[in-house]
């Protein structure tokens, strides 16, 4: 046919294949069944058994956890020593935390400490040391064939550092650079000064100043070192590529002549306050920090679970939690607000925050103030504690995400003296929490009348004086 002719064709054809391609999925879809709202759908119940590292205790009471894991051609080692800040003499603050550093970078006995830096590069390994508040802790990562090289370098760390002259003096310059510039950023200034407030009367609230590490000498590290460096003050946990036999030996081998000389004398926890306390840190700028603080259940007790779900439905689930959603979306007064909660052993810490504008400080407070009163007088929502319980429970997988982790957990878990089937029953125990359980641990330890409280801010731009909330301690820091 000649162009007219196709011409017409197609303007007759093209209506009817648009016709036939509406058509087609109007049809298939007539014959599909209803979808199904996904809410209601239904899944099998998952079983999840993570692997469990065996313990082993050595001639020297040393508790070592080991976990074979042939995936990967490394091996990681972690150590959990029983010493932390809060054994620091008073006068000498910050010496664990200066120990623990200076143990990796000033060598020992049989290497200088730049030449295991050379080492650790060449093989592409890492060893760290580092310090916390009730704990100090010691990590090996390094390839399964340089591992008896390397093994060799951490054992001696631990059992024989030298502590080199050059290496404590940057060790504490470095320290005291970073204690003066602690208050170029106010939250962090907030949350120092808020340890200090919450463990006052205890060891954990002294904190390391610029004064107190200048005292710090080398003889201090030594006595430091042999007072709470050995055997039975330590557990390791090892995981990788290793053969449970000869890892065991090695060992063995490595720590056998490391003797039990030391002694630790546990740091009492906390006492309960016997009344609110409102602490506030003049500093200028365009915003204020407010933390809201209470002494909380230890890690070990049953309280802790009913008071995880508290601390998520409060402030630590982020965008759907209370103080967030109240005072950041609703009120829009806070660029962050939220809550933390850590059970310790002997104690717990809860702590609700914000940071907001100076001129909105006052209403912040007492908003905050309000909202954890309102927990211990009224059950949280059904809703909002299914919440949190699937959050919690869903997240728990991410606890055993490596074997690695798997070992240091269990070793956790005895060094704070929880039962060994803590982690198998964790889930249970959290879904086993109802409205009652939280409501009543609410009432327990978040009373108004015995909270810390701490104000960082700009009190000539306050929104109202802080003294309408009680008698104000002023803090200077230093």
């Amino acid at each position: 046919p000649g162009e007219k002719g196709k011409t017409v064709m197609t303007k007759r054809i093209l209506p009817v294949l648009l016709m036939t391609a509406l058509l087609i999925p109007l049809s298939d879809a007539a014959c599909s069944p209803p979808l199904t709202d996904p809410q209601r759908l239904k899944y099998p119940s998952l079983t999840f058994t993570p692997p469990e590292p065996e313990r082993v205790e050595l001639e020297n009471g040393m508790v070592l956890y080991v976990l074979e894991d042939r995936e990967l051609p490394v091996v990681n080692v972690s150590a959990v020593i029983g010493v932390g800040s809060a054994y620091d003499p008073a006068g000498l603050e910050g010496l664990a935390e200066i120990t623990a550093h200076v143990m990796r970078t000033g060598g020992t006995r049989s290497m200088a400490g730049d030449e295991i830096d050379d080492i650790l590069e060449f093989t592409a390994a890492t060893i760290s040391l580092s310090a916390g508040m009730d704990a100090a802790s010691a990590d090996l990562f390094v390839l399964k064939k340089d591992f008896d090289r390397v093994f060799q370098i951490f054992s001696d760390i631990l059992i024989h550092p030298v502590f080199d002259g050059k290496k404590l003096e940057l060790a504490k310059n470095l320290k005291i650079e970073d204690l003066r510039r602690v208050s170029d950023v106010p939250q962090r200034l907030a949350f120092r000064e808020f340890r200090k407030v919450i463990y006052s009367g205890n060891p954990r609230g002294r904190l390391s100043t610029i004064e107190s590490v200048g005292r710090i000498r080398k003889d201090d590290l030594k006595a430091f070192h042999k007072q709470f460096f050995f055997p039975r003050n330590i557990m390791m946990a090892v995981a990788g590529d290793v053969d449970r036999n000869e890892i065991i030996e090695k060992f063995r081998r490595h720590f056998a002549g490391w003797q039990n000389d030391g002694r630790v004398q546990p740091v009492p926890p906390p006492g309960e306050k016997a009344s609110s306390s409102i602490y506030y840190l003049q500093k200028e700028g365009p915003q204020s920090t407010v933390i809201v603080g209470f002494l909380a259940p230890e890690k070990k007790s049953p309280d802790s679970y009913p008071f995880t779900l508290l601390d998520f439905i409060m402030g630590g689930g982020g965008f759907k939690s209370r103080i967030f959603r109240e005072i950041r979306s609703n009120l829009g007064l806070a660029y962050s607000a939220g809550s933390f909660y850590e059970g310790r052993e002997g104690y717990g810490v809860f702590g609700s925050y914000a940071i907001t504008k100076s001129e909105a400080t006052g209403t912040v407070l007492s908003r905050i103030r309000q909202i954890l009163q309102d927990a211990g007088r009224r059950q949280v929502l059904e809703d909002e504690l299914a919440w949190a319980q699937n959050a919690i429970v869903n997240s728990f997988i991410f606890s055993f995400s490596s074997t690695d982790m798997i070992a240091t957990q269990q070793m956790m878990i005895e060094f704070h003296g929880l039962p060994p089937d803590y982690l198998r029953t964790y889930r249970n125990r959290i879904e086993a929490v109802n409205r009652e359980d939280v409501l009543r641990v609410a009432a327990q330890y978040i009373r108004d009348d015995r909270a810390t409280i701490l104000v960082v801010g700009d009190e000539q731009k306050f929104d109202r004086p802080l003294s309408t909330f009680g008698d104000i301690h002023k803090i200077d820091w230093k």
